[in-house]
């Protein structure tokens, strides 16, 4: 089935991922974006080879349905995805991700599982960051299920099931 927006347009949102390290969070979330029509775009380097068991593992056997873009890195991926609505998502964004607007097409980024986002990437676009809110005794979330939260969110704020 798919999804359209409150326009009547299909909606995919752009998943971004910037230098990943750990291949079953990257599999669950190439499997998360076939769930929802996602592209996913992975930034160079990666901390694992493409073709790493666990990356496929997390994946299943969902590879052949899910739309995934590398770009060689990060300046790179900029310049080719210039005037698009990039939201970014880190434990030092400015704003709460409810506070977001989420536009059909936006590009969801999020940083390595150990560093986040680069500093100078963050601190250039901190009107446009968010944060997940943490109230417990942990210093983040998995990156995989960060990814989901702000990801579902977005599609619910587009209306694409109603």
């Amino acid at each position: 089935m798919n999804y359209v927006d409150r326009s009547g347009s299909l909606t995919s949102l752009n998943v971004v991922l910037v230098e990943p390290e750990i291949p079953p969070n990257t599999g669950s979330i190439a499997r998360l974006c076939g769930a929802t029509n996602s592209i996913l775009h992975l930034i160079h380097p990666l901390g694992f080879k493409v073709d790493d068991k666990n990356l496929r593992r997390a994946g299943l056997d969902y590879w052949s349905n899910i739309i995934v873009r590398h770009h060689s890195n990060l300046e790179t991926f900029m310049i080719e995805s210039a005037g698009g609505d990039f939201l970014y998502f880190s434990t030092r964004g400015k704003y709460i991700y409810t506070e977001a607007e989420f536009t059909p097409g936006c590009y969801l980024v999020f940083g390595k599982e150990t560093e986040g986002l680069p500093p100078s990437l963050l601190e250039e676009n901190i009107e446009r960051s968010f944060y997940l809110p943490i109230w417990g005794k942990v210093r983040s979330l998995n990156l995989s299920n960060a990814v989901g939260i702000a990801l579902y969110e977005a599609y619910r704020r587009l209306e694409i099931w109603k």
